[in-house]
């Protein structure tokens, strides 16, 4: 079942505009901040979930690095650290 209907985008924001505009007359500023803020975080949950299902799509078409990868990122992120630890010890004396 599709729930976006398969119309052109620019008729798709038109209606968007239209339906925001009714839905604008006979509420008060609180009301209309209220359904605004519930509309964004609805938008903002089918946001996180579709991005979250790209990143496990990626992850599972993507070969994990190796590990021979993984111990030489990792010695450097440890270099840099242990440099920044040098740097903190010196501007403290």
């Amino acid at each position: 079942m599709r729930i976006i209907p398969d119309i052109p985008p620019k008729l798709f924001t038109l209606s968007a505009v239209a339906i925001g505009y009714l839905l604008i007359d006979d509420t008060t500023a609180n009301e209309q901040n209220a359904l605004g803020n519930w509309l964004m975080l609805v938008a903002q949950i089918l946001c996180t979930n579709a991005f979250y299902k790209q990143v496990q799509t990626e992850r599972n078409t993507d070969s994990a690095p190796s590990n021979e990868e993984t111990i030489i990122m990792l010695n450097k992120m440890l270099e840099a650290l242990k440099q920044e630890i040098e740097k903190i010890k010196n501007n403290n004396i």
